[in-house]
């Protein structure tokens, strides 16, 4: 019994230690030398580097390009936070008892597996003004006057691309709803049910209550993803024009290696990080310690 509590206690400390490494060497070390690297001038290549104090975080506050860049990563976010509430009613719908649910949820997940650089391909070509498949459509429902540049026109492009993206990823949010659903114990919803809830009772009363703390993930995964969106607007249209298109990763990483100024991408990756862990603390604020503090009383 001792030699098994022995292994039982080494097994504990490796697992522990072994992601403690990992999580050290690759996330905090790299986090501590882009801070460094924030207060330098460093082009990427040079063995030496400057400090210049706060010039890169002075720089980056008066860019307009780059304050253009957060607001079109804006349109991602609320274009997210639109399709929730229909995420969750496909949840609810595909959690019941529906004919062939299953292959309803494979396709609504299927999206999701796809490598997300094929994804972007596949609809530069599905938007292209030559001969694009969108158009085609249109012009087959006699609607040929809606025709656009749609990832040229600097009105409507982030919202094409924006669509892409919740083409991509809402299928994982409903999976992600399902699974919470699903987590809620039967009896309790049949016993609504016996004292005469309806469909509408149950979803306000019960489900949305109980799965809540998901809808929190689910809502901090959107600003996240928002925030961070690089590789659609990257493959379909570069940023452009000019920089209608561009968002704050796609603009850092722009300014890391195509422009040579590491030093000034480190600055805004730090942005970024601040950012997304600013809103994580204010987001859990609001939604644990004011919607869920009732139910825990």
């Amino acid at each position: 019994m001792t030699k098994l509590n022995k292994k039982r206690k080494w097994f504990i400390a490796i697992s522990l230690v072994v992601p403690m490494l990992l999580l050290v060497g690759f996330v905090v070390i790299p986090a501590f030398d882009l801070f460094r690297m924030s207060f330098t001038n460093w082009d990427g290549y040079s063995k030496n580097s400057d400090f210049i104090g706060i010039s890169n975080y002075i720089s980056m506050l008066h860019n307009k390009d780059l304050w253009l860049s957060l607001g079109n990563n804006a349109v991602y976010f609320f274009v997210h936070l639109l399709m929730i509430p229909i995420e969750l009613m496909f949840a609810v719908l595909l959690n019941s008892r529906l004919r062939a649910a299953k292959f309803y949820k494979t396709m609504v997940f299927l999206p999701y597996i796809i490598n997300g650089v094929a994804i972007s391909y596949a609809f530069s070509y599905f938007f292209s003004p030559i001969n694009g498949a969108f158009d085609s459509v249109l012009e087959l429902l006699h609607l040929g006057n809606l025709s656009r540049d749609w990832l040229s026109d600097n009105r409507i492009v982030n919202y094409v691309l924006s669509s892409v993206s919740v083409w991509r990823f809402s299928g994982y949010h409903v999976v992600l709803f399902m699974a919470a659903l699903q987590s809620i114990p039967k009896d309790i919803e049949e016993a609504a049910m016996v004292d005469g809830a309806r469909a509408w009772h149950l979803f306000k009363y019960i489900q949305i209550p109980a799965i809540m703390l998901m809808v929190d993930f689910v809502l901090f995964d959107n600003i996240r993803g928002a925030l961070q969106v690089f590789d659609i607007p990257f493959v379909m249209t570069s940023g452009g024009p000019g920089y209608a298109s561009s968002t704050f990763t796609l603009y850092t990483i722009k300014t890391a290696f195509s422009f040579s100024n590491f030093g000034l991408a480190s600055t805004m990756a730090m942005a970024i990080m601040i950012m997304i862990v600013a809103i994580y603390f204010t987001q859990n604020t609001i939604i644990h310690g004011l919607i869920l503090r009732d139910r825990r009383k």
